[in-house]
């Protein structure tokens, strides 16, 4: 089933905007996704209707609260096919999750000459963590290259992991929408003894997420890239490697007992989630996945392959040899991002010219500076394609891309 993109573009109130008379074209999904009116009404509702804290109070109100944060979780936990909602833990974003692996896991499993295996194409917050643990316990970081497509290359693979005890990556290329093959990934880590974290905040907006067939340990992803609200995220995992981790953030709800001389941790998940929650923000995801639900994830996929593949055949139509597109050429091997270079024009100039016609695309390094260096360029234009789009907006970035290179091409 196709998806209804008009209808769909009607649940989202910042698309009905007009700016100097112009609609908003937003192709900035990959940095983050506007919100339908279902998952603002949602956060209203709670704000207005059952306000309290959670798990913390014996009246109405604090109990239709803690339901609502809880349910929150139950929706998360059937969206990704978590055995247990106890393996959902709630951060405030992706970054702090996969942090809460980094610094939890890590302390407790890493020391001097222990190696983690990353990605060439890794965001900084599946980079930086552990480059903290590395300063800090003298680990080493290996790193898995990339081919001129995009892809991973992946013929020295055992002799990376060999010995290694983390093997993490992205299951979605924020930069190159490359899709990598997560189990088979995550199988090779675990034949090699390494625990595997799958980054999926790219992923889990526009793929079904089934964390079992994934096969991964840790999977970190973000609530605001898939309609949710901003300050939202989750990190699920194995129930028995949780259990076994020291706690990330010390205080109140984390705890079971506290002494003088000592504490004792609360039951997961909540031993991870240390002080009041994000319970509108959870409200919030909640009415995410039941959009998303609404409109299946099968159809999700299916509508951003083909916008995606009219997307790479009308700039190269237009542009030719002009402008490269990063990341893998077949569409069905990628998600909906296209980070791309146009003749001489800087992406910031780019990014420029199609602000005056409300067409909104990223300029930068997108958080991967890495990948830049391996690519050989300093920053590339970033456009992103999700649920709301349609040949239009395409259509649109096409045409402005011309009168970026009429003013500052070479």
């Amino acid at each position: 089933m196709s998806l209804d993109v008009a209808a769909i573009q009607a649940d989202f109130p910042l698309l009905q905007r007009r700016i100097n008379g112009q609609r908003i074209v937003y192709l900035d999904s990959a940095n983050t996704s506007q919100k339908p009116h279902q998952v603002l009404e949602a956060m209203t509702e709670y704000y207005a209707r059952f306000n309290a804290n959670v798990h913390r109070g014996s009246y109405q109100l604090a109990n239709e609260a803690t339901a609502a944060l809880e349910g929150a979780r139950d929706k998360v936990a059937a969206f990704v096919g978590a055995s247990s909602r106890n393996e959902v833990v709630f951060a405030k974003n992706a970054t702090e999750a996969i942090n809460l692996v980094a610094q939890a896991w890590g302390r407790a499993n890493l020391g001097a000459g222990d190696a983690v295996v990353l990605t060439e194409m890794e965001h900084h917050a599946n980079i930086v963590p552990w480059h903290m643990l590395a300063d800090e316990r003298g680990i080493e970081l290996r790193w898995i290259p990339i081919d001129g497509s995009g892809s991973l290359v992946l013929d020295d693979l055992d002799r990376l992991l060999d010995g290694a005890k983390m093997l993490t990556f992205t299951a979605m290329s924020n930069v190159l929408g490359t899709l990598n093959p997560v189990r088979q990934l995550t199988d090779a880590g675990h034949d090699a003894g390494a625990a595997v974290l799958v980054d999926a905040s790219q992923f889990t907006p526009h793929l079904a997420t089934d964390v079992q067939a994934m096969g991964a340990d840790f999977v970190a992803f973000t609530g605001h890239k898939m309609l949710g609200p901003m300050g939202i995220g989750v990190l699920w995992g194995r129930a028995a490697l949780l259990d076994a981790m020291p706690p990330f953030l010390g205080g109140g709800e984390m705890i079971l007992q506290v002494t003088k001389t000592g504490f004792t941790c609360n039951e997961l998940p909540w031993k991870f989630e240390a002080g009041t929650p994000m319970v509108g923000e959870a409200v919030g995801l909640g009415a995410a996945i039941d959009y998303l639900n609404g409109l299946g994830m099968d159809n999700v996929r299916e509508h951003e392959v083909a916008l995606t593949a009219y997307a790479l055949r009308a700039l190269t139509e237009r542009y030719g040899d002009d402008l490269t597109v990063h990341g893998p050429s077949e569409p069905a091997a990628r998600g909906g991002v296209l980070s791309f270079t146009y003749r001489d024009v800087h992406p910031h100039d780019i990014s420029q010219v199609l602000d005056q016609h409300n067409i909104c695309v990223r300029a930068g390094h997108h958080c991967a500076k890495p990948l830049m260096q391996v690519l050989g360029v300093g920053a590339t234009s970033r456009a992103s394609l999700y649920v709301y789009n349609d040949e239009s907006d395409v259509d649109a970035l096409v045409d402005g891309l011309a009168e970026a290179g009429d003013l500052f091409g070479l």
